[in-house]
């Protein structure tokens, strides 16, 4: 699973740094998403789903490989 996020369109609500810390931050300026890896582990890979699904901009969205 690789993970990508488009700071464009992120309006920075942070349900995918409450769903999944140790995938996602928000950066501190600006507030929009940070990833910390593009390939979270499989331990993350639900919680990163949950993430994408709840993302109010959808600028979150997963490749699958």
């Amino acid at each position: 699973m690789r993970i990508s996020a488009d700071t464009d369109v992120c309006i920075g609500a942070g349900q995918c740094v409450l769903t999944e810390p140790a995938v996602f931050d928000q950066d501190d300026a600006e507030g929009t998403v940070v990833l910390h890896t593009t390939e979270p582990a499989a331990e993350y890979e639900d919680a990163v789903r949950d993430a994408v699904q709840l993302c109010p901009a959808q600028a979150l969205s997963i490749v699958e490989e």
